[in-house]
């Protein structure tokens, strides 16, 4: 069985949405960071699992993989909606037994048919495809003993929690499946096309220098 493990808070918006396009014959993870909205009622009436722990990325999808049964893990933005034959594509890359120590990721497509948005996921894909450095909402599918191996994710990486992952991971050993995840241009558009991926490019730059997570986690707001 494949596991999804979704972190969310205050997802409301989005979550029911997400989970209907994961659908049915998964274990499907919600890991809760505090919502004070109606997304674990979201969660419980699409009869997720649902998990309660301190606000944390990191620490919200480490303790996903924790409890995950599968062998398999996807780990899943909770606004971001997977393609329709997404288990298709899934089921290709673990039947693969070369796959067991790889990882794979989606395009990128957002909710959002303007300019901005299909500049921003142009400019997302080459990069997860150049440098190996897909982010979260792009989705990523592991074996879980190959999760173990890499080290999992930081509980307290609350930010650059999918950056530090894939890196530990490798550009060798990540593969795109041939399917788009949609994800929500919300936050894009609240703060500019241009704006936004400038700041994440910041964040990134500050990440990778070994600079302290306080400077990046204040600038991404």
């Amino acid at each position: 069985m494949l596991s999804v493990i979704i972190p969310t808070i205050n997802a409301e918006a989005h979550l029911h949405q997400t989970l209907q396009s994961v659908g049915e014959d998964v274990q499907v993870l919600v890991v809760d960071g505090g919502s004070t909205d109606n997304t674990l009622l979201i969660a419980n009436e699409a009869r997720a699992q649902v998990f309660s722990v301190e606000p944390g990325r990191g620490r919200q999808l480490a303790m996903g993989a924790d409890k995950a049964s599968g062998p398999w893990l996807l780990f899943l933005h909770a606004d971001t909606t997977l393609p329709k034959d997404w288990q298709v594509l899934a089921q290709a890359f673990m039947d693969d037994p070369l796959n067991a120590r790889r990882a794979a990721y989606f395009w990128l497509g957002f909710d959002d048919n303007s300019t901005g948005a299909n500049r921003v996921a142009a400019l997302a894909n080459w990069r997860a495809q150049t440098f190996g450095l897909p982010y979260g909402d792009q989705g990523l599918l592991i074996h879980k003993d190959f999760y173990t191996e890499v080290g999992g994710f930081h509980p307290d990486q609350h930010l650059m929690e999918d950056v530090d992952l894939v890196r530990r991971i490798g550009p060798m050993r990540l593969k795109r499946l041939h399917g788009t995840v949609t994800t929500s241009a919300e936050r894009y558009r609240r703060t500019g096309w241009w704006a936004r991926p400038l700041k994440n490019l910041l964040c990134l730059s500050l990440y990778l220098i070994g600079a302290p997570k306080s400077w990046y986690q204040r600038l991404y707001g």
